[in-house]
This record gives structure tokens, sequence and C-alpha cells, in this order.
């Protein structure tokens, strides 16, 4: 079992910047892909952005390229998604997850572990 707890979302004015981070536990975190999606109400839960066991690779949906960058420490067992340039439409829950696959990472059946999300809330 991997543990995955997220932190950091919160409200912010259009235009602005969040970080947020996701601290794992329970097995060994370098063993998986991790990424990061969103789920805003009534909608399905999007995929928004991936990066590979040692960080190497990193994958992002079109809507937030050149916006989001995704990172991992290793040493820190932890995953970040640094966003700028927040918008409106940026608002929504933000879910990290891990992969032990290695394939799939842009959608959600990619993902074997969740956290429990982290409200963002972009004021325009």
């Amino acid at each position: 079992q991997v543990q995955l707890v997220e932190s950091g979302g919160g409200l912010v004015q259009a235009g602005g910047s969040l970080r947020l981070s996701c601290a794992a536990s329970g097995r060994t975190f370098s063993d998986y892909a991790m990424g990061w999606f969103r789920q805003a109400p009534g909608k399905e839960r999007d995929f928004v952005a991936a990066v590979s066991w040692t960080g190497s690779n990193t994958y992002y949906a079109d809507s937030v390229k050149g916006r989001f960058t995704i990172s991992r420490d290793n040493a820190k067992n932890t995953v970040y998604l640094q966003m700028n340039s927040l918008k409106p439409e940026d608002t929504a829950v933000y879910y990290c997850a891990a992969s032990g696959k290695p394939y799939g990472w842009g959608i959600r059946t990619g993902y074997d572990y969740w956290g429990q999300g982290t409200q963002v809330t972009v004021s325009s």
C-alpha cells in the first residue's frame, strides 16, 4: 500500500500561484510514477500532469502546459505541482496519484493509489 497526502491548496486570485505537495509513505517512492489529476464540481476527474520514476520525464495536459510544473524529490518522498498564472477554470479538487505501471499515466486507470485531494479555488 502507498499512502498519499496532498497539501498546499487554497484560495488565490487569478494570475496568482500555488504549489501543491503530495507526501508518500508505505512503499519505495521511486518505484512509482506520480501524477496529478483534478476534478471540478459536476465534471470528470481529469489528468493534469505526470512525472516518471526519476523525474527525468514529465507530461502535461494541454490546458496547463506552460503554466504548471510537476517535479519530485525522491529523497523526501514528495511530488510537487507548481501552478502559475492561475485561471478561474483551474478551480477544482486536485488529487495526487501513484502508478506502478510503465504506461497509462495520462488516464485514471493508470494509477494504483490516490490521495484524498486538496481544494484549489481561483477567484476572478
